[in-house]
C-alpha cells in the first residue's frame, strides 16, 4: 500500500541535496556526478529506502541510486538519508520506463527490484517492472557482467516474472527460490520494510537473480 500524500513532499524533494534533479545531464557521465569510477547499483521502486541505505552503508566503494516515482514515499527515504553521512547514495523521483534517457548502454552494474507494484489487472501487465518491456530496457543499460535481483511476496507476480524472463531469450535465471528465508540463498540477504513485515506474518518470499 502506498503512503498517502504528504503535504509539502514535492517541495521538500525539490530542495533536497540528496536528489538528482536533472539526471538526463549525466547520461554516460555518471562518474562526473559521483566524482569517481565506482560501479553503479540502482534500486527501482525503493520505497522508504531501508534496503538501499543498508547496502550503501556496507559498500562505500559502490555508488547507489534509489529510484522512486511517488513523492510521499521518496520523502520518507530522504528523511532517513538526512540522518546519515553517506556519500555514495542519491535518489531520483523518476519513472523507470524512461531509464534509457538517463543511463547509457552498460552504465549500470546491478539492478534491484524489491516488492514491486504487482499491477494485478491484465491490462496493466506492461507496467510491471519485470515485464518484457522493462527487461528490454534493463538489457540496454545493464553492464554485460551485471545482474538483476528481484524479490516479492506476490506469487502470481513472481510466476509472471519467471515467464517473462524465459520468454525474453535475453536472460538466464542464475538463482531462484520460492521461499527465500528457508533456503540456502538467505545468507547476506538484506530485508526491506515490506519484507520484514511479510516474514513476521509467515509469508514466503520469492526471489530470483538473472543475468545475460
Amino acid at each position: 500500500m502506498r503512503l498517502r500524500n504528504i503535504k509539502g513532499s514535492k517541495e521538500f524533494i525539490d530542495a533536497s541535496p540528496f536528489v538528482i534533479h536533472q539526471p538526463e545531464e549525466y547520461k554516460g557521465r555518471w562518474s562526473e556526478f559521483f566524482q569517481n569510477h565506482n560501479p553503479i547499483h540502482i534500486e527501482i521502486g525503493m520505497g522508504k529506502g531501508q534496503f538501499i541505505h543498508q547496502l550503501a552503508s556496507q559498500n562505500p566503494d559502490i555508488n547507489y541510486i534509489g529510484i522512486e516515482m511517488y513523492s510521499s514515499v521518496l520523502y520518507r527515504a530522504l528523511e532517513r538519508r538526512a540522518e546519515t553521512d553517506l556519500e555514495n547514495l542519491f535518489f531520483l523521483r523518476f519513472d523507470a520506463k524512461n531509464l534509457m534517457d538517463i543511463f547509457d548502454e552498460g552504465e549500470v552494474d546491478r539492478i534491484y527490484l524489491n516488492f514491486s507494484d504487482p499491477w494485478p489487472k491484465d491490462r496493466h501487465a506492461k507496467r510491471r517492472l519485470t515485464s518484457s518491456n522493462f527487461l528490454s530496457i534493463y538489457h540496454v543499460i545493464l553492464n554485460k557482467e551485471g545482474f538483476i535481483q528481484f524479490k516479492t511476496d506476490n506469487r502470481p507476480l513472481f510466476d509472471f516474472s519467471v515467464e517473462s524472463v524465459e520468454e525474453s531469450k535475453l536472460w538466464h535465471i542464475d538463482q531462484i527460490t520460492y521461499d527465500l528465508h528457508n533456503s540456502h540463498y538467505l545468507e547476506g540477504n538484506i530485508m526491506t520494510e515490506y519484507e520484514s513485515r511479510f516474514v513476521a506474518e509467515g509469508k514466503p518470499i520469492n526471489r530470483f537473480v538473472i543475468s545475460r
